[in-house]
């Protein structure tokens, strides 16, 4: 009898459930939300889960993103880095009532990793 190697994926998975860790829930959404996510991460972390969202608001002026050259770049590394919270999380929250492209390209790379996907306002799901 022969066994298939875990994928990489199947194997954070037992990880995870080996460690004995709760829940991960990644938070998505626009950042023009951040006050509906902050709400969202006090409501998960309440009910036990970990929770991962973005990090920076990109629409607030700061001197991180400053230069337009150095905010381009600084967008594609924050894109990937949310992507790999998708990755990590166990299921997907996602803030705010209303989805733009990027937002839809996180639910679509949620669902195509078999992540559950919830709505604070399930009337913007691209799929209903």
């Amino acid at each position: 009898m022969s066994h298939q190697p875990l994928t990489p994926e199947d194997q954070l998975t037992a990880a995870k459930a080996g460690l004995g860790l709760p829940g991960i829930v990644a938070i998505c959404g626009s950042t023009r939300f951040m006050a509906e996510m902050t709400e969202a991460d006090l409501r998960e972390t309440a009910a036990g889960r970990i929770v991962v969202k973005p990090g920076c608001d990109m629409k607030s002026p700061h001197g991180l993103w400053a230069d337009p050259g150095e905010a381009e770049a600084l967008k594609v590394r924050l894109d990937a880095l949310h992507r790999a919270k998708i990755r990590l999380a166990d299921e997907v929250l996602v803030v705010g009532d209303y989805v733009g492209d990027s937002t839809r390209a996180e639910i679509a790379y949620a669902r195509s990793l078999g992540r559950p996907v919830r709505f604070t306002h399930p009337e913007v799901d691209p799929e209903s």
